[in-house]
């Protein structure tokens, strides 16, 4: 396999590799398929020798950036002492320093960390431990998850049941008890309201769906501080204070989902700090590694915890094994020792302002209706008509050919009805001025391809 050419490679790959998007294989048909050989900073670098600038951070993943030698090391050096033992009974001496680590890191008491493999496992554990402890508390009809509309918790089937975009069709029906609220939006909002009062309105309206299931049956709120599935809608503080008011009235868990959030790609370590508010349990993943290897977890308030404290023989029917895994651990150390020594998260505050600031130049586009963002997490969402802000479907040809485009011109990034731009935190100034001159440029050319399609 080591002496197959690059072509034999993309072959080797469409026969054998279940790449897990659905749409791989439309790309593959178009494209070939993209089979990356190494990356170092914000680049990948093709089997044929291309680069790209990767703009999305693999999957909001690589906060360190690429080809970080020393938590390669880090995790070789583990291996070697010791990779493995049960996360039954046992933990290692690089989890153990984790846990404290992060214990510093989270906001309010969130110092009880549960280790787990990823973002999804990560929710998966967060409503498990929600419902136990409610449970637990003399409440075992609080079995009910209230999450937002437009969410994305994960792919597993729990995490699926919370993601308002699951696939009925194929999976359902799902796990039992899960509603929808509106989600905080200040381009469309629900309510027809702007800014902080629609906001409020969309929090409100939790409290609504509570009282509407009886909050004898409700066990937990979840949401994205910042949800990027929803197209980076920034809510106001107020937004998050009302729903952490709400939470306590009734006895509802307040789960936050840093999995993309966190790690300072909002700007903050945690996107939970912007908004003043501590959740009662924090998922988290991707950046925690900055993907050298899979890991997430689950911050828990010592407030929730105290039952289990309380309750001594009372175990969280739970387990996954490689839950704070030796090697992942060793990488995680590292990463954040990286954060630590190279300031990234004030870097990504200060580069995403700046970025930002490039990014609103298109608003000149007319199939550009809106930017945001905040720390490096943008977007920019495409419309056909500004005035009535018509959207362009998905798998649109528009939004295809404005894909294609970005790729050819060496950035690799999501083109939904939103276009993502989140490069690794090391990004330099001058890729983000080619990240935005790419952008411009493929909005030019797939604008004039479909002009007769674009309002004026």
């Amino acid at each position: 396999m080591t002496t197959l050419r690059p072509e034999e490679l993309e072959q080797e790959a469409l026969k054998h590799v279940w790449v897990h998007s659905a749409e791989w294989v439309r790309i593959a048909e178009e494209r070939g398929m993209l089979v990356f050989d190494h990356a170092y900073g914000s680049t990948l670098v093709d089997v044929y020798g291309r680069e790209y600038i990767d703009g999305l951070s693999g999957l909001w993943v690589v906060n360190a950036g690429h080809g970080r030698r020393e938590i390669a090391e880090a995790m070789a050096e583990q291996a070697a002492k010791i990779a493995y033992v049960s996360s039954a009974n046992h933990t290692t001496v690089p989890t153990v320093q984790l846990g404290h680590v992060l214990s510093t890191l989270t906001p309010g008491d969130l110092n009880r960390i549960f280790f787990c493999s990823g973002g999804s496992e990560a929710v998966e554990s967060a409503i498990k431990i929600a419902k136990q402890v409610q449970a637990m508390r003399g409440y075992p009809k609080r079995y009910k998850i209230i999450a937002r509309r437009g969410s994305y918790h994960g792919m597993t089937y729990g995490a699926m049941s919370l993601t308002q975009s699951r696939n009925e069709r194929f999976f359902g029906p799902f796990m039992y008890g899960v509603y929808y609220v509106p989600s905080p939006n200040h381009y469309r909002n629900d309510f027809g309201l702007d800014g902080e009062a629609g906001d409020l309105m969309c929090a409100n309206y939790v409290e609504q769906e509570i009282l509407y299931q009886d909050p004898e049956t409700v066990a937990a709120v979840i949401g994205e501080p910042i949800s990027t599935s929803n197209g980076v809608h920034i809510p106001s503080p107020r937004y998050w204070q009302r729903l952490r008011e709400i939470c306590d009235k009734y006895g509802v868990l307040l789960i936050m989902d840093e999995v993309i959030n966190g790690f300072g790609r909002s700007g903050k370590m945690f996107a939970a700090e912007h908004f003043g508010v501590t959740p009662d349990l924090m998922t988290m993943a991707k950046g925690l590694t900055s993907g050298y290897a899979p890991m997430g977890a689950v911050a828990v308030s010592e407030r929730i915890f105290q039952i289990f404290q309380e309750q001594k023989d009372v175990p969280l029917g739970h387990l996954l094994t490689f839950g704070g895994h030796a090697v992942a651990a060793a990488a995680a150390l590292k990463n954040l020792e990286i954060f630590e020594r190279e300031g990234l998260v004030q870097q990504s505050a200060e580069k995403g302002e700046y970025l930002l600031k490039q990014l609103r130049e298109l608003l000149r586009h007319p199939t550009v209706g809106d930017v945001r963002g905040l720390g490096l997490m943008c977007g920019l969402e495409m419309v056909k008509n500004k005035a009535t802000k018509e959207r362009w479907e998905r798998n649109s040809p528009f939004i295809k050919a404005l894909e294609r485009r970005i790729n050819e011109k060496g950035l690799i990034t999501r083109v939904w009805e939103v276009v993502h731009v989140a490069p690794p935190l090391v990004v330099t100034y001058d890729e983000l001025d080619r990240i935005v001159a790419i952008l411009d440029e493929a909005l030019t050319e797939t604008e004039n391809e479909f002009a007769r399609e674009i309002a004026a």
